[in-house]
């Protein structure tokens, strides 16, 4: 077990150094980086990891530290897939989000007691890493597709009857404050003529 562990510790760790090195704005600072201090950017982006992690666990904001990285790349890589002609990373991105919507409503309501175990924060940002890894074995995919889609697709039919009855009590409500609010005006305005006249 061990040594399998090791071999995709260095298969990752492989794949991660690849894509340091591949051309963009990121690299090119850590390539500015490691030519000014002699340290491979390899070792400063576990070392970030490992700070973050750390952090994550002891640190002040943990809790925004969480959100923002749950929220921020998957953020900016669901804008470039908008952008993108492909439709697979559209698809990748909106299960990412409704996988994280599903999560935060669970979330909210269990908050209370969630927050009570050691290293929540550290966990969280692990499961929402592991929702959006570029991966084979991407989080978000597999919740979505043994979880969410099964009870959602089972209750389909109740759950689109729900938000039409919602749909059509919201219109009822409008068209009646619409109603109310112009007989209001009118009245006001009657009286107001009524009062100009009677000077």
């Amino acid at each position: 077990m061990a040594a399998a562990f090791k071999k995709n510790f260095e298969e990752y760790k492989t794949k991660l150094d690849d894509a340091l090195h591949e051309k963009n704005k990121f690299n090119d600072v850590l390539e500015k980086i490691e030519k000014k201090t002699g340290v491979k950017r390899l070792y400063w982006v576990l070392g970030l990891i490992a700070f973050l992690g750390i952090y994550l666990m002891i640190g002040y904001g943990c809790d925004f530290l969480c959100n923002f990285i749950g929220f921020l790349y998957p953020a900016y890589a669901s804008f470039k897939a908008i952008e993108t002609k492909q439709k697979d990373d559209d698809t990748k991105w909106l299960t990412y989000w409704v996988v994280y919507a599903v999560f935060c409503l669970i979330e909210y309501f269990t908050d209370i007691f969630l927050f009570w175990i050691p290293l929540y924060w550290f966990l969280k940002c692990c499961f929402l890493v592991y929702l959006m890894a570029p991966t084979s074995w991407n989080g978000s995919i597999t919740i979505y597709y043994k979880f969410i889609r099964p009870l959602v697709m089972r209750h389909e039919k109740k759950i689109d009857s729900g938000i039409d009855k919602v749909v059509d009590a919201g219109r009822a409500a409008f068209d009646e404050a619409k109603s109310t609010v112009n007989e209001a005006a009118s009245d006001a305005l009657k009286k107001r003529i009524g009062t100009s006249g009677a000077d």
